[in-house]
């Protein structure tokens, strides 16, 4: 499992939108309900997935901006949202969409976003930001400079598939235990923002944005994976197993034992949060 593969990202975008939190999601599109246009800033866009399920919250008129730190993610990101659209147009560096009776612009950005993302959300003129499976791998300092950023802008901010830390496996194995709580402390190695929030992100995200006086809203967002996603879970079981031999702490011939039982579903926790000036 490589979280930043287009195949990884290809496999799991179905969980991700039958995951996420209804009542977030109908919270995000009462509070723009009202708007016709509206500009977003989406962080860590990889193939666009985040743009596909969002949009249609969101009013008819849309200007987004994807950044990425993989070129080949964008590149894969607009051939995949021009298939997805009803029909487009390619005005130089930007696609311009039609959805669903939406006008949608897209434009792409690769950027390090472990240095640039408070100049990206002051330079935007983002009134959105938003970022889907992105902060379990920041730390608990970046968090706290992002919300700063955000709030300078007097943007809102909604952020989906946040890894909190619950998992469930059917069968249940003996090893499920030790092998949840490596993968754990594997989770919260730096992943180059510095010691990674891992399954506190939620947690960080939504604390930081009430302590600078926005209303912060959450919702768990679970993978509910069955028979029909045995694809996803085995090359979950396989991603896990991987990053517990990295950590370190369980033997070898307890993690093969684990990553060969035959699967019939799991469920991996996730919260969405959505913040709003007060």
């Amino acid at each position: 499992m490589n979280e930043f593969s287009s195949e990884w990202l290809d496999l799991r975008e179905a969980a991700d939108v039958r995951a996420r939190n209804s009542e977030v999601a109908s919270t995000v599109a009462a509070r723009f309900a009202l708007r016709e246009t509206l500009t977003v800033l989406d962080l860590g866009a990889g193939t666009g997935a985040n743009l596909r399920a969002t949009a249609p919250l969101l009013p008819s008129r849309q200007m987004w901006t994807l950044v990425d730190r993989d070129a080949n993610l964008l590149g894969a990101a607009r051939a995949k949202l021009a298939r997805w659209a009803d029909s487009y147009q390619s005005d130089g560096e930007a696609l311009e969409l039609e959805k669903s009776g939406r006008k949608i612009r897209v434009t792409f950005k690769s950027a390090d976003l472990a240095r640039e993302t408070q100049n990206l959300i002051s330079t935007s003129g983002a009134e959105l930001v938003t970022a889907s499976a992105f902060f379990d791998l920041t730390s608990e300092d970046y968090i706290r400079e992002f919300a700063k950023a955000v709030v300078a802008a007097s943007a809102a901010f909604y952020a989906t598939l946040n890894y909190n830390g619950l998992q469930k496996w059917t069968p249940h194995r003996p090893a499920d235990n030790q092998m949840t709580a490596a993968f754990q402390r594997h989770q919260m190695r730096d992943k180059g923002f510095g010691p990674a929030a891992g399954p506190l992100a939620a947690s960080h995200l939504v604390d930081q944005f009430r302590i600078n006086g926005y209303l912060a809203f959450e919702g768990d967002s679970p993978w509910r994976l069955e028979r029909a996603d045995r694809m996803l879970i085995e090359e979950l079981a396989r991603g896990f197993a991987v990053a517990v031999t990295e950590q370190g702490g369980v033997d070898e011939k307890t993690i093969i034992a684990w990553v060969n039982v035959q699967r019939s579903a799991a469920l991996v926790g996730h919260t969405d949060v959505f913040a709003v000036p007060s």
